[in-house]
């Protein structure tokens, strides 16, 4: 591919740019296929291999443990190497994982396989949030990250579809290993593409000499920012209430509406793949408001949470049938707009070779109290006072995550402006 001269604010060519883009559009989206195909096919698993359906939850759960366990040196390993090299490799890593499930022949192979799919996925949110941040201008920062995000859901919804089907017609196995090679063939074109320099990691100090930055000035680089800190908080309440809604939502309607298992899915699947509409929309929304008002990617998240948190109200507390259902569906669509300006502001606020790291550090912090805390505290309300009870939790939590936002816009600016300013370069 032709590669024309940059244009301001680009490090290669627009064309080339969204090339590279389509890439890692591609690698999230099969990402999630990987990692959730397996969901849709736990009853012909059990069948095989004699399983409760508990020990099939630990087949998703091993994923999210590899990625909590290994994504803050994964990130590190992305911010001080060549982000497309490790992204390539990580992705080739999860690939193979992904088909060696197909060569398994007893549940704990089935497991150790799973848990190399979340090695190989572990630092791929936080290094292509950092190549995203660097190839495009910062002023489109939240609107493609916003775009990129999008293909999470859309890959669970294929991963979760083509799963039933190839298991019914040809049997689990080989689900994994269809689905696995069109994400080793994206890896490797993404091994080849273009990337900017690795960033040196100093800082010019008061006396305007560039001075490296040692250990502790590398923390302090996240512990000064409170609009960093607010923001992990933030996005870790808003991932309680996805996971919860994710994990529970087809049993609610399930018990609320006496529907059959199969319509009460269907029924939660189409509100959770609306992320579809609510991310990128959420991003353009806050890049454009950003112009007039310069901490809207904190403000915005605060807004869209709170009104969130209120649909959810109407919705549980005053409303049923299809006028619910409505409003499950309006949810649907704001839940996730929160997370396109608040991923830019991991990167907004902190060392240009430190992004990968920061985006690590939110990572860990959703997983351990938002996506792996939130089905058992559910699940555990559910079980002492009902479903409906322990839905009644959820708007609460969005309003602390309003909270939050809202706090961290307040030391955005603030914190921006300690930022080094570091002009990335073409590799």
């Amino acid at each position: 591919m032709k590669n024309k001269s940059p244009e301001p604010g680009y490090l290669f060519s627009r064309g080339y740019t969204n090339y590279i883009f389509i890439l890692l559009f591609l690698l999230y989206m099969f990402d999630y296929i990987d990692r959730m195909v397996v969901t849709s096919m736990f009853t012909s698993i059990e069948q095989e291999y004699g399983i409760t359906h508990a020990q099939s939850g630990l087949l998703v759960s091993s994923v999210y443990w590899a990625i909590v366990a290994l994504t803050l040196p994964a990130s590190i390993l992305v911010d001080r190497w060549r982000r497309n090299r490790t992204i390539g490799f990580m992705a080739i890593l999860w690939s193979i994982a992904t088909a060696l499930c197909a060569l398994t022949g007893s549940f704990m192979q089935l497991v150790i396989a799973r848990a190399l799919i979340g090695v190989g996925e572990a630092g791929y949110a936080p290094g292509g949030t950092a190549m995203i941040s660097g190839l495009y201008p910062q002023e489109k920062r939240s609107r493609m990250i916003g775009l990129w995000n999008a293909s999470i859901p859309l890959g669970t919804a294929i991963g979760v579809l083509l799963g039933g089907i190839i298991a019914t017609h040809w049997g689990w196995k080989h689900a994994f290993g269809l689905v696995a090679l069109p994400g080793f063939i994206v890896a490797m074109l993404f091994v080849f593409v273009k990337d900017y320099k690795t960033v040196d990691l100093s800082y010019v100090g008061n006396d305007n000499k560039k001075t490296k930055m040692r250990l502790w000035d590398i923390v302090a680089e996240f512990f000064s920012r409170p609009s960093l800190i607010f923001t992990y908080l933030g996005i870790t309440a808003c991932v309680f209430v996805t996971t919860s809604l994710i994990t529970w939502l087809a049993r609610y309607f399930q018990e609320t509406r006496d529907l059959a298992q199969s319509q009460a899915g269907t029924m939660s699947s189409a509100v959770m793949v609306l992320a579809i509409v609510g991310a990128p929309v959420g991003g353009i929304i806050a890049d454009k408001w950003r112009k007039k008002r310069s901490n809207a990617r904190l403000l915005f998240p605060a807004i869209s949470s709170f009104i969130s948190a209120m649909l959810l109200v109407v919705a549980l507390w005053f409303t049923s049938g299809t006028v619910q259902y409505i409003f499950f569906i309006l949810m649907g669509v704001t839940i996730t707009a929160f997370i396109s300006a608040a991923s830019a502001v991991t990167q907004d606020v902190v060392h240009a070779g430190l992004r990968a790291e920061s985006y690590a550090i939110a990572v860990v912090i959703q997983n351990l109290l938002g996506a792996s805390m939130a089905p058992f505290v559910i699940g555990t309300i559910y079980d002492n006072a009902g479903i409906v009870q322990a839905f009644h939790v959820l708007p609460f939590v969005l309003i602390v995550a309003a909270v939050m936002f809202l706090l961290g816009a307040r030391y955005y600016n603030s914190d921006i402006a300690k930022v080094a300013k570091i002009k990335l370069e073409a590799a």
